[in-house]
């Protein structure tokens, strides 16, 4: 069985993750690209595509398409939510990227449509298919840790602000660093509490390195004028249980405490942490210890042959997951919860309250 793929936003993520890793997956095929600029299309076509492949510029006459089995959502964030859902009215199964939606109306509004419609969503958290994060995983899975009471989702640069596109407009992506970056660790970090029940939150997003001429930066310089969201935001989770999250996310940042899509969990029989490799730590017989893991010899993989390419796992189970009917491992509920905690961050910050979440 082949199932037949729609690209929409043939920019960098589609070109760096997407479409890449769906041309190494078997029973994938890539027959339509859409973006607002053609020559992207066009390009993604010559590279993923072949002869018979279709370039659109409006994903309302990629939609059409009845042929189309799945769609790919690589839009900017302010798009998502309208792209998916008519997608998925439209009968295609929906791999969204990340973050899900701006806001928690629009993620739910996606969710909805997926229930209504029996297609299925899911979101592109990668970094849940890496092998030290699947490895963690099984270890939360089987309570190696304990109940996990304390957790840190880490997602700190010193100088990256991503420049081009619109990552530095506040209304097509609802955010900066926190919505970015952050998503990713607090995805990691809530999926190994298995915990997603949150009470309050509280959280601060700042601007006082975004105004600067001429700052250093892994990417060139960035434009203050353009510069309009936060440059690194904090935010403090209670959970319903009780247990506590600290979600730290930056592009600049005056530190040298550096880290992507990391997590720090402590729980009542040990702890893990992402900062040195994979380390496991706990007591034993009296004595602390700390383990180091090995992931060279091959990692805990939900593929055998997809190695320790995320992009590729993650593409590999997603289709799976249509063609023999099963949950994606990223499951939109989810991915809901994530961005009703940056939502709510973001409100604390603007507010100076916190924002209770209980329902």
């Amino acid at each position: 069985m082949t199932l037949t793929i729609g690209i929409i936003g043939c920019g960098g993520i589609a070109n760096g993750k997407h479409m890449p890793a769906l041309s190494k997956v078997e029973g994938a095929r890539m027959v339509a690209f859409c973006d607002i600029v053609p020559e992207r299309a066009e390009k993604a076509k010559a590279e993923f595509g072949d002869a018979s492949s279709v370039v659109y510029a409006d994903y309302k006459e990629l939609l059409k398409d009845a042929s189309i089995d799945v769609i790919h959502v690589c839009t900017p964030n302010i798009s998502h939510a309208e792209i998916s859902i008519a997608a998925m009215e439209a009968g295609k199964h929906v791999m969204c990227e990340k973050p899900m939606a701006k806001t928690t109306e629009e993620a739910q509004a996606m969710i909805d449509a997926s229930k209504r419609t029996g297609k299925k969503l899911t979101i592109g958290y990668q970094n849940r298919f890496r092998p030290d994060s699947a490895y963690l995983h099984t270890v939360c899975e089987n309570n190696g840790l304990g109940e996990i009471y304390y957790a840190k989702a880490k997602a700190i640069r010193r100088r990256a602000v991503p420049t081009w596109g619109v990552f530095l407009d506040e209304e097509a992506q609802g955010g900066g660093p926190l919505i970015d970056i952050g998503t990713h660790a607090l995805d990691l970090t809530l999926w190994m509490m298995d915990n997603y029940k949150p009470k309050y939150v509280v959280g601060n997003a700042y601007h006082k390195l975004s105004g600067r001429k001429n700052a250093a930066n892994a990417w060139g310089p960035w434009d203050p004028e353009k510069f309009t969201v936060e440059d690194s935001a904090i935010g403090f989770i209670t959970m319903e249980n009780g247990a506590s999250i600290v979600l730290e996310a930056s592009w600049a940042l005056n530190t040298l405490d550096v880290g992507e899509a990391k997590t720090v969990l402590c729980g009542t029989e040990g702890g893990a942490d992402m900062e040195n490799g994979l380390r496991i730590n706990g007591e034993e017989y009296g004595k602390t210890f700390e383990k180091h893991i090995s992931l060279e010899a091959g990692g805990v993989d939900f593929y055998d042959g997809a190695g320790d390419d995320p992009a590729l796992t993650e593409a590999t189970q997603w289709i799976d997951s249509i063609v023999n009917d099963t949950e994606p491992v990223v499951k939109p509920e989810q991915a809901l919860v994530v961005t009703r905690i940056l939502e709510a961050i973001y409100k604390s910050s603007e507010t100076g309250m916190p924002v209770f979440l209980e329902k």
